[in-house]
């Protein structure tokens, strides 16, 4: 399989990067879009439909090729894989709960492949990502290989879509199923947040809305760890900088600690709204931010996945929480950069609002503030 990566600021610039991807007679089959909610999807599928090439779609809070960032700009990675090894599928939202929904796509992967592997995005701001990974598994079995992230809308919390052929606005999930038999599928998911403070409980909770902690609301209790008095009519700037700073991580026996960072909070009842469970009873710890080694523990993941799984890769796909971007900044993109440099392929990736991947010393689930890399090769 080869692939390229395009970027463009304007569907022009895309257009011509992409008749330019062609001229030494490439024919892809699929396409990688992740793009700035102010683009015309509608336009760019249509390009791509013209050539017959499946897409796989979402909106994205920032969008970046290799190690370059870009802002309300479009990335795509296009790839000539066979179309008997893949298969793009959507549900909206509508036709029936997240778990419901995810439960039809692993069906159909089960009922497609003998050892499928799904690479998923979710539109829809307040969709719980651990719904997600239940309802592939429900079809499929515990061991499924599961990546992907929530699309983002630039960080305005107006409204996350994934898209696909002729369906360009989707509340709901699009997936690529790929026969893992005739492609390899690796990658981890890592985050290098650090735990701190003493250990709390959540007293009340619902799917992804945590109404209290130690019985008090939950939005009193981030706003009195961050030490500061926060007007709540400036709620989302509260939400941003907990979400980046000190996320919340669930304590489990027997498994590392999963991270958990609120999205948004309701000023009328101070709940906050998590973009995975977040269960009631749950112990857990807030955060402090990665510190400057985290690249370095990155690559040296990255480097036992290439070693132990897959020595050789076609494209690298990375689904980046936004929380990230934030509290990291600029070493954000050395990251990236360096995750690129460990197999040299093609990269294309976006800061995401939750990520689904395989923490290194775990099973396929679903993660906040996380870097979740997908690495592809054709057998």
């Amino acid at each position: 399989m080869k692939a390229k990566s395009i970027k463009g600021n304007t569907t022009e610039e895309i257009t011509k990067s992409f008749g330019a991807a062609l001229e030494d007679g490439y024919v892809p089959t699929l396409a990688i879009v992740f793009l700035s909610i102010t683009q015309d999807r509608e336009a760019i599928c249509k390009m791509l439909e013209e050539k017959d090439i499946l897409i796989f779609g979402a909106t994205t809070a920032g969008e970046f090729l290799d190690g370059e960032i870009g802002e309300e700009s479009v990335v795509i990675m296009l790839m000539d894989l066979n179309p008997a090894y893949f298969r793009c599928v959507y549900f909206e939202t509508g036709e029936g709960q997240t778990v419901e929904i995810a439960e039809k796509i692993g069906k159909l992967g089960s009922d497609t492949f003998k050892n499928p592997a799904f690479i998923v995005a979710s539109g829809g701001i307040s969709t719980d990502g651990e719904m997600i990974i239940k309802g592939i598994q429900n079809a499929t079995g515990p061991e499924i290989t599961i990546f992907g992230g929530l699309a983002g809308d630039d960080f305005t919390m107006t409204g996350t879509y994934v898209f696909t052929n002729g369906n360009y606005q989707i509340n709901g999930l699009v997936a690529i199923i790929l026969d893992e038999d005739k492609v390899n599928v690796a990658g981890l998911a890592t985050s290098g947040w650090q735990p701190v403070g003493t250990i709390r409980t959540i007293t009340k909770s619902e799917g992804n809305i945590v109404y209290t902690i130690d019985n008090e609301p939950a939005l009193d209790v981030v706003i009195k760890y961050m030490g500061v008095n926060k007007n709540l009519d400036e709620w989302k700037d509260v939400i941003v900088n907990v979400g980046s700073e000190f996320p919340m991580q669930l304590q489990r026996e027997g498994a590392e600690p999963v991270i958990r960072a609120p999205l948004f909070a309701n000023k009328s009842d101070r709940s906050l709204v998590c973009a995975g469970s977040v269960p009631q009873g749950s112990k857990i710890r807030f955060s402090l931010p990665p510190d400057f080694n985290v690249v370095d523990r990155v690559i040296e993941e990255c480097e036992t996945v290439k070693k132990n799984e897959l020595p050789n890769a076609d494209a690298l796909i990375m689904f980046s929480c936004k929380a990230r971007h934030l509290s990291l900044g600029p070493m954000v993109s050395d990251e990236i950069n360096n995750v690129k440099n460990v197999w040299n392929a093609p990269m294309a990736g976006f800061f995401s609002y939750g990520e689904m991947g395989k923490a290194t010393k775990g099973k396929h689930e679903f993660h906040n503030n996380t870097c979740s890399l997908v690495v592809l090769s054709e057998k």
